[in-house]
């Protein structure tokens, strides 16, 4: 990929330039838009640290709009500011969901529990099992269906976000030692 992506979605057609829009958990901002595609800049240190650089033409990907200041939190505050990637090694499907566990980098596992968020490609997910830096989700058919995570393999990446609340309270704690 080069340094623009340019996404074909029907979020209504009204993308606005300068508007924030997340792909694949990636906060990105319309640079032009036709109504029905719209054209993003990437720099260079989010295609070196997230998955977007293995984004072919004609995939699928996640799209999330900036959460309105009267809208519902449907999930937990993501900020579209990818920590890192994971990988996914190993798939179990079941009648009623599918357990997917990632493999996470080190350095974020200390923001992870069991029973806590976390967000992959965009997506807030509940933390079903942490076992180390492998961290288990489960998902319904909705959201294999609705999102990209039913046409994922193992050995494919996701980026990660973990919660922001965990790394702000380190941080004041931090200075306060």
């Amino acid at each position: 990929m080069d340094g623009t992506l340019t996404i074909r979605a029907s979020l209504d057609g009204d993308y606005v330039h300068g508007e924030s829009i997340a792909v694949n958990g990636v906060c990105l901002t319309v640079a032009a838009s036709d109504g029905e595609s719209w054209t993003a800049d990437v720099m260079r240190i989010t295609l070196d640290t997230t998955a977007l650089s293995g984004i072919a033409v004609g995939d699928r990907v996640n799209l999330e709009r900036a959460l309105r200041a009267d809208a519902r939190l449907g999930g937990h505050m993501l900020l579209g500011h990818v920590d890192g990637t994971a990988t996914l090694v190993a798939v179990d499907a079941q009648e009623e969901w599918t357990d997917l566990t990632f493999d996470i980098p080190a350095d974020l596992e200390r923001y992870v529990v069991r029973k806590g968020s976390i967000a992959l490609n965009g997506t807030s997910l509940t933390v079903a099992e942490l076992e180390g830096t492998r961290v288990t989700v489960s998902l319904i058919p909705t959201t294999l269906e609705e999102t990209t995570f039913g046409s994922l393999a193992v050995g494919d990446t996701a980026n990660v976000e973990v919660d922001v609340i965990g790394k702000y309270v380190e941080k004041m704690l931090g200075e306060r030692a």
